[in-house]
């Protein structure tokens, strides 16, 4: 059987590894990818790490970049490969009906990090977590006009837990190497697989959009549980960073406290800023609260409604990531309790801006 492969971000490795393998159930007849794109502060240009990977371990594998893999001369010559299915794996462009005609029968299919119907779109890892969801898993389905509104070939039998702990970045490379197998299950079932493949139930839809780095603004107003929802949510991208005196840190992995664990309140005189909070910065931007420490060598966090964060890993600015310990032995004098964590208030947009 001869498929061709479209990928461009990590997600897509492990399948595309397998694939590669000698016992795999299909034979890659040509890796379809992004064009090298300008990255890092010398704008160098950089393959997509589908790109990378190929390149290294599937040197004898054509290796397409097209800007547009829906030119007329790109479904031409993906048709010349008469292929008999195709994979899409985070790919990154929209395809044409015309796209998913290239292969035998259209049986083209896209390995979703999703529980779908939920989570349908650009960011559903990070979804699943900010949302608080307790399971999430992936689906394999085909094309279709509409994003990620295709027919379900495949689902896990059991979905992947979210535990408290869990961040994006781990959420990602649990589900990119869980998809490997549901992949393969629809190559070996091949046409099977499409003739008994379901319709997804619009009524339960939800979409993830994509991210930037807005999304890192918190507010002090987020209680303990939803303040480590959208830093585990978003890390490591775009991740989320906290000013404290001098010191910068990117806040990695947290815990809010069980009622059991948690500190009595504060005093009148030690309560937490109410949420719309400013404090200055020695550089003199405002800065907008996020949490007071409470105990420094706990590394707790007052937050909103009485509620307690604990900071278990950080990474200060240029360094590495650490736990609170070796952060409190590296800057304990910063580290204090009482201190305000914050963030810089972007200012707004000038009245003549563009002008």
């Amino acid at each position: 059987m001869k498929i061709l492969f479209l990928g461009a971000g990590a997600f897509a490795i492990p399948t595309l590894a397998a694939l590669l393998r000698d016992d795999s159930p299909a034979r890659i007849a040509a890796i379809i990818t992004q064009p090298d794109r300008p990255a890092g502060r010398g704008r160098t240009l950089t393959p997509t790490p589908i790109g990378q990977y190929a390149a290294e371990h599937a040197p004898a594998v054509p290796l397409l970049k097209p800007a547009d893999v829906n030119a007329p001369e790109v479904l031409a010559q993906l048709a010349g490969f008469d292929a008999d299915a195709a994979v899409v794996i985070a790919f990154g462009q929209k395809l044409s009906p015309a796209l998913v005609a290239t292969v035998r029968d259209g049986r083209m299919m896209n390995l979703h990090g999703s529980l779908l119907p939920r989570w349908r779109g650009a960011g559903p890892v990070n979804a699943a977590i900010l949302h608080g969801d307790a399971v999430t898993g992936n689906t394999v389905i085909t094309i279709a006009p509409r994003m990620d509104a295709g027919l379900i070939l495949t689902r896990p039998r059991t979905p992947r837990p979210i535990t408290p702990l869990t961040t994006a970045g781990e959420l990602h490379d649990a589900l990119a190497a869980d998809g490997v197998e549901l992949v393969l299950e629809v190559l070996r079932d091949l046409p099977g697989a499409f003739a008994r493949a379901t319709v997804q139930d619009e009524s339960l839809v939800t979409k993830a959009r994509k991210l930037g780095r807005a999304d890192a603004r918190l507010s002090g107003s987020l209680t303990a549980a939803a303040a480590r929802a959208r830093i585990h949510g978003l890390t490591p991208w775009p991740g989320v960073s906290v000013n404290v005196g001098g010191l910068t840190l990117k806040l990695l992995r947290v815990m809010d406290e069980p009622a059991e664990q948690m500190r009595p309140p504060a005093a009148p005189g030690e309560a937490t800023p109410a949420p719309d909070s400013q404090q200055p910065s020695p550089g003199g931007q405002p800065q907008a609260l996020f949490g007071t420490l409470l105990d420094a060598d706990a590394g707790i966090l007052a937050m909103a409604d009485r509620t307690r964060l604990r900071i278990l890993e950080a990474q200060p600015a240029g360094g590495r990531a650490m736990t609170w310990a070796e952060l409190r032995r590296g800057a304990g004098r910063t580290l204090t309790a009482g201190v305000v964590l914050s963030q810089p208030i972007d200012p707004p947009p000038s009245a003549t801006a563009g002008a």
